[in-house]
C-alpha cells in the first residue's frame, strides 16, 4: 500500500478539518494529523492482526457484543440462564 489513508475525524473533538502534520512519522510510527478546530496533533498507525481471527461460520466483521463466539455457540448460555458446554 502505498498511500495512506485518511482519517475522517479528530479523535478528540470530531471536527473534519484535519490537516497532513509537516513532522516526520519515520520508523513505522504512523501518519501526523493535525486539527484545526481543537489545535491538536495526532498519530494514526496500523498496529497488527488480532491473533484470535474470526470464529468458524461467523460473518466477515467484528465479534457479537454477547461473548466469544456470540449466541447458540458452546460457551454461551441457554434460555434458562446456564452456561451450555
Amino acid at each position: 500500500m502505498s498511500e495512506r489513508a485518511a482519517p475522517f475525524y479528530c479523535p478528540y473533538c470530531g471536527d473534519e478539518d484535519l490537516r497532513p502534520s509537516d513532522a516526520e512519522a519515520g520508523g513505522g510510527k504512523g501518519a501526523a494529523w493535525e486539527c484545526a478546530a481543537c489545535n491538536r496533533a495526532f498519530r494514526l498507525a496500523f498496529l497488527g492482526l488480532l491473533a484470535r481471527g474470526l470464529a468458524p461460520g461467523s460473518p466477515a466483521g467484528p465479534a457479537d457484543a454477547s461473548g466469544p463466539g456470540g449466541p447458540g455457540i458452546d460457551g454461551g448460555q441457554d434460555p434458562e440462564g446456564g452456561v451450555t458446554r
